[in-house]
């Protein structure tokens, strides 16, 4: 467990006129803003021995002092559920989320989601955000499976946070879709909750953030279409939405594609899975301590590998069944291509 931390630092004359909080974040990189700002909250900051507010203007020269406490246990239970880890270092691990599996405890999922799971199989946590949690950097939906990041460390999440914000990591999905889209194309809208249906996102609004989605027809169906989609932008529900938005919903998607109706082998397809046909693929990114590259790749559920079986008219063999190098070539199959 981390122990408290208390740092002392002299503000310098070109700091004047800056707000606290933000001097402090540039001050201390290895803590996000948020963090800052709740440590200013709880009376864990001082200027010159006296509290400080996260809005008070810097003169220059004033002694900052900063106490972290020691960080408590995260309310989530712990929990041993089945979790497939891709990658796991001292810094960060990379799971392969399965369908179904809520990323974290929220109303109607006190438990059973990938945080609980964490903090069962992962065992030097140390107080990210002051609680021993993991970190999670981003999320992917309860029927979205594949590669998610999660920061074991308060620095290693702030480096995972940076390069989300700056496009620094690339991340590659699978999407069984409604029709065929053209071979490939670039969706880039603004973005935002739907005025009407606050459960829903658009991008048909005149003010919101940049969202921009790549995506390329990897293969074709009759009523579907195999997509390779790369994310510029991580919006909540960007590619449902974009494909939605532009014609082609996600094949099981009761949210954003209740009207489309799929007919033959696409009906099939759609009724084995039983879930929006999404999989986040590939995950890529420099390790934000090591600079190194790392390069993880979740392999196709069983699920969405049978609907694309189904849409070729291949027969459905159940996955305990198969020879691995039958699920080896299942897996060349379903993208069309190797690494």
């Amino acid at each position: 467990m981390a122990a408290p931390d208390t740092r002392e630092h002299r503000a310098p004359p070109e700091a004047r006129g800056e707000r606290v909080d933000q001097y402090l974040a540039r001050a201390f990189p290895d803590l996000t803003r948020s963090r800052i700002h709740g440590l200013i909250e709880a009376g864990h900051v001082l200027t010159d021995g006296q509290p400080a507010k996260p809005a008070k203007r810097l003169r220059g020269g004033e002694l900052l002092s900063l106490h972290i406490p020691a960080p408590v246990a995260a309310v989530p239970l712990a929990e041993e559920l089945p979790l497939a880890v891709l990658h796991e270092d001292k810094d960060l691990v990379v799971v392969d989320k399965a369908a179904g599996m809520v990323v974290h405890p929220g109303a109607g999922h006190a438990s059973g989601t990938l945080v609980n799971a964490l903090l069962h199989r992962v065992k030097d946590l140390a107080g990210v955000g002051g609680e021993l949690r993991p970190g999670i950097v981003h999320r992917l939906d309860k029927d979205t499976t594949g590669c998610l990041v999660v920061a074991k460390n308060e620095q290693t999440l702030v480096g995972l946070q940076k390069a989300f914000k700056t496009r620094a990591v690339e991340k590659t999905y699978l999407a069984l879709v409604h029709g065929v889209p053209p071979a490939e194309g670039r969706i880039e809208t603004l973005y935002g909750r739907h005025p009407v249906n606050r459960q829903k996102f658009t991008g048909k609004v005149k003010d919101g953030k940049q969202a921009i989605t790549l995506y390329r027809v990897l293969e074709s169906f009759d009523g579907a279409a195999l997509v390779e989609v790369d994310l510029l932008t991580g919006r909540t529900h960007q590619i449902r939405v974009h494909l939605a938005e532009s014609g082609h919903p996600l094949l099981g998607d009761a949210l954003y594609g209740a009207g489309r109706k799929a007919k033959g082998g696409a009906g099939e397809a759609q009724e084995r899975l039983g879930r929006q046909a999404l999989h986040a693929w590939r995950l890529a990114f420099a390790h934000p301590r090591t600079g190194k590259a790392l390069n993880l790749e979740a392999p196709i559920p069983e699920d969405f590998t049978a609907a694309l079986e189904l849409l070729r008219g291949t027969p459905v063999v159940p996955e305990a069944k198969r020879k691995p190098a039958a699920r080896k070539k299942a897996a060349k199959r379903a993208t069309g291509r190797t690494r």
